[in-house]
């Protein structure tokens, strides 16, 4: 089913306005309103109207692989202004599986989440799973990290696995290919997407319900990427995801990539960059014209899962190096506080006597409590310090797009992006390089 698109005026009348907006979402699971469109460059302020609630976007989406954030709780999260946060149907398909979350009356019943989920399709993990998958035309076999079971994971099994979970965004299983490789596979992999794309379209059981988003790809191919863009938004689908970037390509790729996506996607359907979450990659892009973005960096954890795969002979030396690879990098990752500056270590021994919060203007539950000498001392001694740190990085996120979304709203999205970057950085010299291009692409000149 198409997504309905009303555009408005900022000064409209609000209760004409919400009467339209109830008005489209009975008719179709998604609304998007475009509230303001910034004149200068191509970023955009929408509520996107879905089963569970309005989400206003710019938005950036907390990721929950499996049902839940690590170091935060469902109503933490909700305290915090998240409307929406993800799931990733590989992983919950694995454990616990649909048929208990389908008894648990969805995903929404089984975390108590009472807002909007979107789910990853599982396309991802052909790359971070990549040493355990094998793709085909039929779907990706996918060894299973949990019990080394084979496991076919077509377009179709995706969507019923997606159906079982009731998100309020699915994903189409797409043909992901790492976004440094290059050559025929490239190709292979997007024109399968467009056939995967079909497949899930056919798949979906509760099109009225559940939003299918469509995933862009094409690798850093130019022509490639607008094929694919010419196919797929010709499909009738309720959003557009960006794919196959921040893989570990160049910036300057990256971007270039991002906006001619943007240029040729439908201004009536929100656009979604999928694996995006640093600050200045967020407000870079939203200059650029995306809506949604998601990330696992204010939540990730220091290493990867210990694979249960292993050789029995080799589990034990495994077991020994992943404890202490874990100590080590819980050390020196966490502990990494997003600020408006870039970051603060509190770990660091200069933080052990400074009695101020993470971040003095920030209005979140840890640094209303707790001084950055607590959290010093607490990392040397309790887990409890990287949920303290979660939550303030959850809640700058959060709060950066809705500071983001209001420039837009009041027309001064590019005085924002200017001072969003000098307090980012001590000194112009210090700018990205990519990031002042793409900024200029956009009629946005840095000081």
């Amino acid at each position: 089913m198409a997504a309905a698109v009303e555009r408005v005026i900022v000064s409209s009348n609000p209760e004409n306005s919400m009467s339209l907006q109830k008005a489209l979402s009975a008719a179709s699971p998604l609304t998007l309103r475009i509230v303001a469109e910034c004149p200068v460059t191509k970023a955009r302020a929408c509520d996107l109207t879905l089963p569970h609630c309005t989400v206003n976007t710019p938005v950036f989406m907390p990721v929950g692989t499996q049902g839940t954030l690590k170091g935060i709780t469902v109503d933490q999260l909700e305290s915090l202004g998240c409307q929406i946060c993800l799931g990733n149907t590989y992983h919950l398909g694995m454990r616990p599986g649909p048929d208990l979350i389908v008894k648990a009356n969805g995903l929404h019943g089984f975390m108590n989440w009472k807002r909007n989920l979107l789910t990853d399709s599982g396309g991802f993990q052909m790359v971070s799973l990549v040493e355990l998958s094998e793709v085909t035309e039929e779907g990706v076999n996918f060894k299973s990290p949990y019990d080394g079971k084979e496991i076919l994971l077509s377009p179709e099994k995706s969507i019923s696995i997606q159906n079982s979970l009731g998100s309020d965004i699915m994903m189409q299983l797409d043909d992901v290919v790492s976004s440094t490789v290059k050559g025929p596979r490239v190709e292979e992999a997007m024109h399968r997407s467009i056939r995967w794309l079909d497949r899930c379209i056919a798949a979906n059981k509760n099109p009225d319900k559940q939003n299918l988003f469509a995933i862009i790809q094409g690798g850093l191919d130019a022509e490639l990427r607008k094929a694919c863009l010419k196919e797929m938004t010709q499909r009738d689908v309720s959003g557009f995801a960006i794919g196959g970037l921040s893989g570990g390509e160049e910036k300057n790729d990256f971007w270039r990539m991002v906006t001619l996506s943007t240029d040729h996607l439908p201004q009536e359907k929100p656009r979604y960059l999928m694996g995006v979450g640093y600050a200045v990659d967020l407000v870079v892009c939203v200059a650029l014209g995306c809506d949604m973005f998601d990330c696992v960096f204010p939540t990730r954890t220091a290493v990867s899962v210990l694979r249960p795969v292993l050789k029995d002979k080799l589990k034990y030396i495994y077991i020994y190096l992943y404890i202490y690879i874990f100590l080590s990098c819980f050390y020196q990752r966490f502990g990494s506080a997003l600020v408006p500056w870039g970051s603060l270590q509190v770990k660091q021994k200069q933080y052990a006597k400074d009695f101020l919060p993470i971040d003095p203007d920030c209005h979140c539950p840890t640094c209303k409590r707790h001084s950055r000498a607590y959290l010093h001392a607490l990392f040397k001694s309790d887990t409890a310090a990287m949920h303290h740190v979660t939550v303030h990085n959850i809640a700058y996120q959060l709060s950066l797009m809705r500071s983001v979304r209001q420039s837009i709203v009041e027309g001064r999205f590019p005085e924002f992006i200017r001072a969003f970057m000098k307090r980012m950085f001590p000194s112009r010299d210090d700018y990205p390089g990519w990031a002042v291009d793409a900024l200029a692409s956009v009629n946005v000149t840095l000081d």
